[in-house]
C-alpha cells in the first residue's frame, strides 16, 4: 500500500502475500456472513467507522513524494483522474442498463464505479512492474476529491432510480474518508518514527477491517444474495475487466509509456469498494451494498492475476 514498500528488500514477497491473502480473507468473511447472518447483520452502524480505520491507515502510508509526483507530472495525473471518474461510473451505468438490474443493484454497481481508486491498487501496480509513483499520485488525488465528485456522480447517473441524498453523502465522505486520511497524514508528519514502525502492520490492519465490512454487508443481505449472486458476480466481473482494459487503453492512446499504462489500468479498474459498501449501507438498502462486497473480493483476485501476467510480459519484452 505504500511507496515505502517498494523500497524494502523483501517488498515483492510482502506484496505477493498481501494480494494473495487479502481476497481469501475477504472471501472467508463473506462466507461467514452467509452462514451466520443473524450474528453480524446488526453491525451496520459500525461500517462508516471501520472505513475510517482503513482511510486512516491510507493516510499513514502517504508521504510528501506522493504530492510532489502530482506537481512533476500533472498531465498524467489529470489523465488518470479523468479516466477513473469517467470510465468506471460510465461502465457502471451501462452495465446496469445492459443487464437490466433491479434499481437497488443498479445503484450499487454505479456507486462502486463512482468511488476513488482502490487502496490496494499501488501494491498491484508494483507487482505488475508499473509506475508506482504515478499510481500513488492518482490514488491520493482521487481520494481527496471524492467528497466533491462521488455524491454528484451518483446523483447524475442513479438519481432517477432511487432517491440520492448528495449533500449528506458528501458530508459523510468528508467524515469517513477525508478526515481520517488527513489525520493519518498529520500523524505521519508529527510522529514519523512511530508511523514508520507501524507501516508493516498497516496492510494487514486494512485488509482485516475491509473483511469485517464485507462480513457485515453480506450478513445484512444474505437472503437477497442467494437469489442475486450470479447476476451480481457477472456485473462485477464485467465492470472490473472493462475498467482494467479501458484504463490501460486510455493511457496508451495518450502515449504514456508501458509502465505508466500498467499503473493506469489498476487506478481505473480497482475501486474503493469499502467506501461504496459504507455509502450503500447508509443511504440505500442492503441489496445495494452487494456489488461492493463482491467487488472487494473480485478486484483483488483479478488484479493479482493481471499483475502477474503484465509482469511476465514486461520481462519478456524488456
Amino acid at each position: 500500500m505504500t511507496t515505502d514498500l517498494a523500497d524494502t528488500a523483501d517488498a515483492g514477497r510482502a506484496a505477493r502475500r498481501a494480494v494473495t491473502v487479502f481476497p481469501l480473507l475477504v472471501l472467508a468473511a463473506g462466507a461467514l456472513g452467509m452462514v451466520m447472518p443473524s450474528a453480524f447483520a446488526g453491525g451496520k452502524t459500525a461500517v462508516p467507522y471501520l472505513l475510517g480505520v482503513v482511510m486512516f491507515c491510507m493516510g499513514l502510508t502517504m508521504t510528501s513524494e506522493d504530492f510532489q509526483g502530482v506537481a512533476r507530472r500533472p498531465w498524467a495525473v489529470a489523465l488518470g483522474l479523468v479516466a477513473h471518474y469517467v470510465i468506471m461510473p460510465g461502465l457502471g451505468w451501462a452495465i446496469a442498463g445492459l443487464l437490466d438490474l433491479p434499481p437497488a443493484l443498479a445503484v450499487g454497481v454505479i456507486l462502486v464505479g463512482c468511488t476513488p481508486s482502490g487502496t490496494a491498487s499501488n501494491v498491484v501496480t508494483f507487482l505488475a512492474r508499473g509506475d508506482v509513483a504515478l499510481s500513488m499520485s492518482v490514488a491520493t488525488v482521487s481520494t481527496l476529491i471524492a467528497p466533491l465528485v462521488t455524491p454528484y456522480l451518483v446523483l447524475l447517473l442513479a438519481g432517477h432510480m432511487l432517491d440520492v441524498e448528495a449533500g449528506p453523502m458528501m458530508v459523510d465522505i468528508l467524515k469517513t474518508v477525508l478526515v481520517p486520511v488527513v489525520a493519518g497524514l498529520l500523524v505521519r508528519r508529527l510522529a514519523s518514527g512511530l508511523a514508520r514502525r507501524c507501516l508493516p502492520a498497516l496492510p494487514w490492519l486494512s485488509a482485516g477491517t475491509v473483511a469485517v465490512i464485507v462480513l457485515i454487508v453480506v450478513a445484512a443481505s444474505a437472503s437477497a444474495l442467494k437469489d442475486a449472486a450470479a447476476l451480481v458476480l457477472l456485473a462485477v466481473v464485467l465492470h472490473n475487466a472493462l475498467g482494467l482494459a479501458l484504463g490501460y487503453g486510455a493511457a496508451r492512446a495518450a502515449r504514456l509509456d508501458p509502465a505508466a499504462s500498467r499503473a493506469m489500468a489498476f487506478e481505473v479498474g480497482m475501486q474503493n469498494s469499502g467506501l461504496a459498501a459504507s455509502l450503500a449501507a447508509t443511504y440505500f438498502n442492503p441489496l445495494a451494498a452487494l456489488p461492493a462486497a463482491v467487488f472487494s473480493v473480485w478486484h483483488n483476485v483479478s488484479g493479482a492475476a493481471v499483475a502477474a501476467w503484465m509482469n511476465r510480459r514486461s520481462r519478456l519484452d524488456g
